[in-house]
């Protein structure tokens, strides 16, 4: 089965699964970060293993469905749980759930994760919004035959992540007393944390945050024509920056004591921030 044929067959069924819905804001929540999704009214689930052409979650905290609800005035359509380079699956597969977003009518795609802070003002707990990337994955989702209906074989990447959203964001968060960091994420491939080395090396080169997502998914979107606003959760300072070892326990207990502001910038973005 081409890539292709497994996105309009995925997209086929979840079509089946809408009950008339019409998803008008994509969302992809990172480790820790999925609870999101059971704010969701009216809410319809759907697991991964039941979509054709869809690819498996491995990673603890991620439950592994899309969940389609309202939220406020809004349809969302939430992938509670992403898909990960490191997990042995190409950028080309685990990419595919933003291209059916595209193919569903989604316009506008949130995209969320659990970072390691790069930047030394930074806290355990900030809430960074994306302004650009830095892809270090040795990869490209791009990479192979252009998938043409979807975008041309050379998109721009100069506003990956839309100035006017981020603009308005960090504009009502202030507004309300939230103090968002704005700043430029890089993504590593993993499974393994950086070395000391490398996290030098990331703040050399102009790094704030880094993880092992988001990069793919968000060269797709802006390859489809998407809207993408990015928020990084910093639920552990990177490696050699406090010398204290990374593990994954702490990325969820961290993303689990944010999660009350995570929620509330989340429902800033869908009742303020979207138009």
């Amino acid at each position: 089965m081409t890539l292709l044929e497994r996105i309009e067959r995925s997209t086929a069924y979840i079509q089946q699964k809408l009950g008339g819905q019409q998803p008008q804001v994509g969302m992809i929540l990172g480790s820790g970060l999925g609870d999101y999704a059971d704010t969701l009214e009216q809410a319809i689930q759907i697991p991964y293993a039941e979509i054709p052409g869809f690819l498996h979650s491995t990673v603890e905290g991620h439950k592994g469905q899309l969940v389609i609800g309202q939220r406020g005035d809004r349809t969302i359509l939430a992938m509670q749980g992403r898909f990960h380079y490191y997990e042995g699956y190409c950028q080309q597969e685990i990419t595919i759930p933003v291209r059916v977003m595209k193919k569903l009518g989604i316009e506008t795609v949130v995209i969320t994760n659990a970072a390691g802070g790069v930047n030394a003002a930074f806290a355990e707990g900030a809430l960074m919004v994306i302004a650009d990337h830095i892809n270090y994955s040795g990869q490209n989702p791009l990479i192979g035959k252009n998938l043409d209906e979807f975008g041309p074989r050379f998109p721009d990447m100069t506003h990956v992540y839309d100035p006017a959203l981020r603009k308005r964001l960090m504009e009502t968060a202030a507004a309300e007393g939230i103090d968002l960091a704005e700043g430029v994420y890089i993504m590593f491939s993993g499974p393994n944390y950086e070395t000391p080395a490398e996290i030098r090396f990331c703040r050399a080169i102009g790094a704030d945050a880094v993880g092992m997502s988001t990069v793919p998914e968000a060269i797709v979107a802006a390859h489809c024509g998407m809207r993408v606003l990015g928020i990084s959760c910093i639920t552990n300072m990177a490696a050699g920056m406090t010398g204290a070892a990374l593990n994954h326990e702490e990325v969820m207990e961290t993303s689990t004591r944010v999660k009350k502001t995570f929620t509330r910038v989340l429902d800033i973005v869908l009742s303020d921030v979207l138009n």
